[in-house]
């Protein structure tokens, strides 16, 4: 079933007879056009537009094949194409207030009906076209972190590596990165969204890199610790503990596990080792057109897996004067298992 069928579909389920859809990544994934400028105006019953102004009308045409490209930078166009007598569904999740109060203000007759999660809720499960970008996105990040391997040493400033991760992802095949790199060294460890910095590397530091590869708007996400050196036994047993929960989560992400579950798994095993108080973050969130997207691992998020879903596993300890160890993968999820799509070793690696 295509895109817009899935979506009309949920739209008569939620008695929606028009949805004018304005959050680019809904837009992006419903019709292919990703300028920055651009509305879907999508009736039940009669044809899909895509609203943009004259900076890309032409890009519209070749993203959108198919697709009525109006162009306009006013709501001009909407009472004309807009039946009166229904209300006009919006991203309530999206729409400024200042879009809201301008489109309340047109003489059209019609009311508007808030609605959240339409789209974003069906763009939780890939298709085929999708799984195909997410892997090759993750396999770009995967070879990137082999590549890293051969030149990883004290020496280089947490800047210099988060760079050059960025150039070599580009170099394999990558659009850019899907984030800006985060690489985390020694005390640094701590903080699990460090601000990449100055220090330099050193012998018997813990480096976290946490980064990912974006190709055809679809991000991939992946973090591992390496060590430099000899580091602390005290380190040695974070990593071992971590991987540990890491691969806990795994197991248990499949279709049908609550996502709270996912999150439990994980917390469970740094529990019971006393450092439930140092992994301070949910467990992992879906990943797609945007890097951080439903559905959410954590203790207090709602929902359940379901096939073809894919989501990051990242379980951290982050110890405050000592350093800190996350390991995360993207996985896709099965009706039986998670297939790892980063599949860079995970055991502590020592250069």
């Amino acid at each position: 079933m295509n895109r817009l069928q899935r979506l009309r579909d949920a739209m008569a389920g939620a008695d929606v007879g028009a949805l004018l859809v304005t959050d680019p990544a809904n837009i992006r994934w419903l019709s292919g056009f990703h300028g920055s400028a651009g509305t879907v105006y999508l009736p039940l019953d009669d044809e899909p537009v895509l609203v943009t102004d004259g900076r890309y009308v032409e890009r519209a045409a070749d993203e959108a094949p198919g697709w009525t490209v109006i162009e306009d930078r006013t709501w001009g166009w909407l009472p004309e194409r807009h039946d009166p007598s229904r209300d006009l569904a919006v991203e309530a999740d999206h729409l400024t207030w200042a879009a809201v109060r301008t489109l309340q203000d047109l003489d059209s007759g019609f009311g508007l009906q808030p609605t959240t999660g339409l789209v974003a809720t069906l763009r939780q499960t890939k298709d085929d076209a999708e799984i195909a970008l997410l892997r090759r996105a993750c396999t770009i990040t995967t070879d990137a972190f082999h590549d890293a391997l051969g030149w990883l040493l004290p020496g280089l400033t947490e800047s210099q590596v988060a760079r050059r991760l960025g150039d070599v992802m580009v170099d394999m095949g990558a659009e850019g990165h899907a984030f800006a790199p985060i690489v985390a060294s020694g005390p640094n460890g701590s903080r699990p969204h460090h601000d990449t910095g100055d220090r330099v590397l050193a012998d018997g530091d813990l480096v976290t890199m946490d980064f990912g590869a974006l190709v055809e708007g679809y991000h991939a996400d992946m973090t591992r610790t390496v060590a430099l050196g000899s580091p602390a036994a005290a380190l040695v047993e974070l990593h071992e503990l971590v991987h540990a929960a890491q691969q806990a989560g795994v197991e248990v992400a499949r279709a049908g596990t609550a996502t709270s579950d996912v999150d439990r798994a994980c917390r469970e095993v740094i529990t019971r080792a006393g450092h439930g108080a140092h992994f301070t973050h949910g467990t992992g969130h879906g990943v797609g057109l945007l890097i951080h997207e439903t559905p959410f691992l954590a203790s207090s998020s709602p929902g359940t897996l379901q096939g073809r879903m894919t989501v990051t596993v990242e379980p951290g300890v982050y110890v405050p004067g000592l350093g800190g160890v996350r390991i995360e993968d993207v996985v896709l999820v099965g009706d039986t298992d998670a297939e790892r799509l980063t599949t860079a070793p995970r055991q502590l690696i020592t250069l």
